[in-house]
């Protein structure tokens, strides 16, 4: 059998199709590695938890007998600072956790301190 005299080129181009194709690829085809879709895997994860919890925290707030004074004392913090002042009242403490949820807290408070609208 004999090889044609061009195999040299054959295999460089089918190289460097591959390798071409590979960049495309990761550069603008939305392919990932493992690594990144774990990672994005848990941050939508954890994303889900705190939409999930946060109506909790919210009505576990609403339900004490002052919640208006108290919503209004909450708007008056800074926003920086009321995911704190949630996380300290302990509503943001899901049954079964030892401390509350940072997230759960802020994504609490951010919904206390402006409710949504209503769609009418």
């Amino acid at each position: 059998m004999e090889m044609p005299k061009n195999i040299s080129t054959l295999i460089w181009t089918a190289v460097g199709g591959a390798v071409l194709c590979a960049v495309v690829g990761f550069t603008w085809g939305g392919w990932v590695t493992g690594g990144t879709a774990s990672k994005e895997s848990a941050a939508a994860a954890r994303d889900a938890v705190v939409v999930a919890l946060a109506p909790i925290c919210v009505d576990r707030f609403n339900r004490q007998p002052d919640a208006a004074t108290k919503i209004t004392e909450l708007s008056k913090t800074s926003t920086w600072d009321r995911g704190n002042v949630i996380a300290k009242s302990g509503f943001a403490t899901m049954p079964g956790a030892k401390d509350a949820e940072s997230d759960v807290a802020r994504a609490c408070a951010e919904i206390l301190a402006n409710p949504p609208t209503p769609k009418s």
